[in-house]
């Protein structure tokens, strides 16, 4: 028996039913991306299950998207996201790659153990909230931890509203600490490196082996990629839990705000500095390196800052440059077929 969900379960909203005339309420029915494979999609919507088959001429689309068919099951058109996540895609490749959409809470997830590294956690931190997502930082494998409360508080200096977690992913009663974000009609991902335990707090979120486990390499405490696909669960408790691969090159793009925010306590204190363009370096003025000097700004924090800036910075330049190769190609190969058409009438 296929267990059926009404559209607020799966975390229908004002924002999407606002976007709907009352014609297309009628005559369509809207259809969530619970997972995304190579040539389909899966859905699910109050009638069930659909796998539908992508074609050429469709958006680009990624799990969590809300999809209008018509009566037919054929794809009609996409909705607006109300938040979407995105890195430069992984390589040499030179464009944005879409992770998942219209998600409302995301644990940014890190073990403790040698894989925990505040760096890696503000990356995070920067892309969430240049998504407009609530991030929850998870800490995991408490179990084999003495000195959880020393990661804890780590974690907690990055920004005191952060809300931070350390709980061990194998025991239901201590992953009941994130039951307030998994709420009925809320959905959840998970973000971190591969081995940090992600898998394992989605089996036990989801009460069952939904998601193959690896092991943990002993010398660095680095774990085998298992979860190998962007895929959308519904929890038994009400919400829906999005896992996503490990990834290890994540990096970002078009979120200049949310590196700001992020390191709010720098973005402030940068306004006061003598010269607008300061890079704090050495400028005379600079009220943010006076800061680092006097010890109330650690001085990685404004490192990883500045890098974070110049990689969003370098990797926006290089996505809309090669937008603009591409544009300017098809513009020249449009020219040659209109002149060859208008050779060949003559």
């Amino acid at each position: 028996m296929v267990h059926t969900f009404s559209l607020s379960q799966l975390g229908w909203q004002a924002f999407f039913q606002q976007q709907l005339s009352l014609e297309e309420w009628e005559n369509h029915v809207a259809w969530r991306v619970l997972a995304q494979h190579r040539a389909t999609l899966e859905l699910i919507s109050e009638c069930g299950l659909f796998t539908l088959a992508l074609t050429p001429n469709m958006p680009s689309l990624t799990v969590g998207d809300w999809l209008l068919l018509d009566l037919d099951f054929k794809f009609v058109r996409a909705l607006d996201r109300l938040s979407l996540f995105a890195r430069k895609a992984a390589g040499s490749k030179i464009e944005r790659q879409s992770i998942a959409a219209n998600i409302d809470t995301v644990f940014v997830v890190s073990s403790l153990n040698h894989d925990f590294n505040l760096n890696r956690l503000e990356r995070y931190l920067a892309l969430a909230k240049g998504a407009q997502v609530e991030p929850v930082v998870v800490l995991t494998k408490l179990d084999c931890c003495e000195e959880a409360e020393k990661y804890v508080q780590q974690a907690q200096s990055l920004d005191p509203m952060l809300m931070v977690l350390a709980v061990n992913g194998l025991d239901g009663g201590s992953v009941n600490a994130l039951s307030p974000w998994c709420r009925s009609g809320k959905t959840l991902a998970f973000m971190g490196s591969s081995g940090v335990g992600k898998s394992t707090l989605v089996n036990t979120l989801l009460g069952e082996g939904e998601q193959d486990t690896g092991g943990v390499r002993d010398d660095d405490s680095k774990g085998r990629h298992t979860t190998t696909a962007r895929s959308l669960h519904p929890m038994p408790g009400g919400g829906l839990l999005l896992d996503t691969p490990g990834m290890r090159e994540l990096q970002l793009t078009d979120c200049e705000d949310g590196v700001h925010e992020t390191f709010g306590d720098i973005s402030e204190l940068a306004q006061s500095c003598k010269f607008q363009d300061c890079c704090h370096q050495q400028e005379p003025g600079c009220h943010v390196k006076a800061a680092v000097e006097a010890g109330t700004i650690d001085a990685r924090r404004l490192n990883n800052y500045l890098k974070l800036l110049r990689e969003q910075a370098f990797n926006d330049a290089s996505i809309a440059e090669r937008r603009a190769t591409s544009r300017s190609l098809g513009r020249f190969y449009r020219s040659v077929q209109t002149e060859t058409k208008q050779r060949k009438n003559k």
